[in-house]
C-alpha cells in the first residue's frame, strides 16, 4: 500500500452501513425471537434498543440476559435466517460509486466488520467492491465483543496510515467507541441499526447518507 499523503483513510463498517441489510436483520431477529417465545420487534424498537455486545441487546428486550441455551438457539436461528436473506440485500444507495470515486482520487479505505470473515469476503466480492479496499477484516473468532480491540489489530496492519487521518464510518455506537479506543474520529450513519437519538449519544457527527458521511470525514481531518 502506498503511503497516504492527503485526505481521510476511512474504515468502513459493513452490515447496516455499506450493505443495506436492516430488513434482513429484522426478519432474522424475529425468527430467533419466535424460537424462544418472544414477541416480534419492529424496526423502530430495534433501532432504539440495539447495542453491542448482542447479548446485552437481548437483555434490554427480555429484562435479563438470555441463558446459555437460549443464546445458542437464538444465535443459530438468526444466522440461519439471515443467511437466506442476505444474498438479496443491495449495497446502500451510492455506496459503490463513493468507493470507486475515493479510490480513483487516490484516497485509501478499508473494511472492518463483526461479520464472520469467511462469509464477509465472498459477499464483498460478489458486490464487486473488494478491490476498493486496502484491507478487509471480518470476525475470525466466536467472540461477540465489540470492535475496539479488533480496530487496534486492523490499524496495526495498516502501518503507513496515520491514526490522525483515520475516520470510522458505521451505523452503531460501537463504531464510535472503537474509533475513540484507537484515537481516531468517527461519523455515524442513520441507515442501519440505531436510531438517530441513540447515535447522537456517542458525541460524534451523525448523518443521513453515505455521501454526507464521506464529506464529513474529509472535513474532520482537513
Amino acid at each position: 500500500m502506498g503511503k497516504q499523503r492527503r485526505g481521510a483513510h476511512i474504515v468502513w463498517d459493513w452490515n447496516g452501513t455499506l450493505l443495506h441489510d436492516i430488513d434482513a436483520v429484522i426478519g432474522a431477529t424475529n425468527a430467533s425471537f419466535q424460537e424462544i417465545g418472544l414477541e416480534p420487534i419492529t424496526l423502530e424498537r430495534y433501532r432504539e434498543l440495539y447495542c453491542v455486545p448482542v447479548p446485552l441487546f437481548y437483555e434490554r428486550l427480555m429484562g435479563r440476559l438470555p441463558t446459555e441455551d437460549e443464546w445458542l438457539v437464538m444465535d443459530a436461528v438468526f444466522h440461519k435466517h439471515y443467511g437466506t436473506r442476505v444474498d438479496t440485500c443491495a449495497l446502500a444507495e451510492g455506496a459503490a460509486e463513493l468507493l470507486a470515486l475515493r479510490q480513483a482520487e487516490g484516497r485509501t479505505q478499508s473494511l472492518l466488520s463483526l461479520a464472520p470473515h469467511e462469509q464477509l469476503v465472498p459477499l464483498v466480492r460478489r458486490h464487486g467492491i473488494a478491490e476498493r479496499f486496502v484491507r478487509i477484516d471480518g470476525r475470525a473468532d466466536a467472540s461477540h465483543a465489540g470492535k475496539a480491540e479488533r480496530m487496534v489489530r486492523h490499524l496495526a496492519e495498516l502501518a503507513e496510515v496515520a491514526v490522525e487521518q483515520v475516520v470510522v464510518i458505521g451505523d452503531a455506537v460501537d463504531d464510535a467507541r472503537a474509533a475513540a479506543h484507537v484515537g481516531a474520529r468517527a461519523v455515524l450513519y442513520t441507515g442501519g441499526s440505531h436510531s438517530r437519538g441513540s447515535l447522537e449519544s456517542a458525541g460524534v457527527p451523525v448523518v443521513d447518507s453515505l455521501g454526507e458521511a464521506v464529506e464529513t470525514a474529509e472535513r474532520l481531518v482537513a
